[in-house]
């Protein structure tokens, strides 16, 4: 067994909750954020069945971002 930590987005979309890894390009959703969670880890898990098994990917750098948006 081979245990590798993953990073989740999750935004809510409509009644949903969209959670998104951000290692790689797996995403899932669920009425709660425990069920988008649960339900990311086992697509994430399914998704190596047939990838290679990752090596060290980096961890990622989590920041906000402002952006001037209005027109004019």
């Amino acid at each position: 067994m081979v245990i590798k930590r993953f990073t989740a987005a999750i935004t809510k979309e409509g009644r949903w909750y969209v959670a998104k890894s951000i290692e790689v390009e797996v995403a899932s959703q669920g009425k709660t954020v425990e069920e988008a969670l649960a339900n990311l880890k086992e697509a994430l898990e399914l998704y190596f069945e047939d990838e290679d098994l990752p090596i060290n990917y980096p961890t990622p750098i989590i920041a906000p971002l402002e952006v001037d948006i209005s027109r004019g």
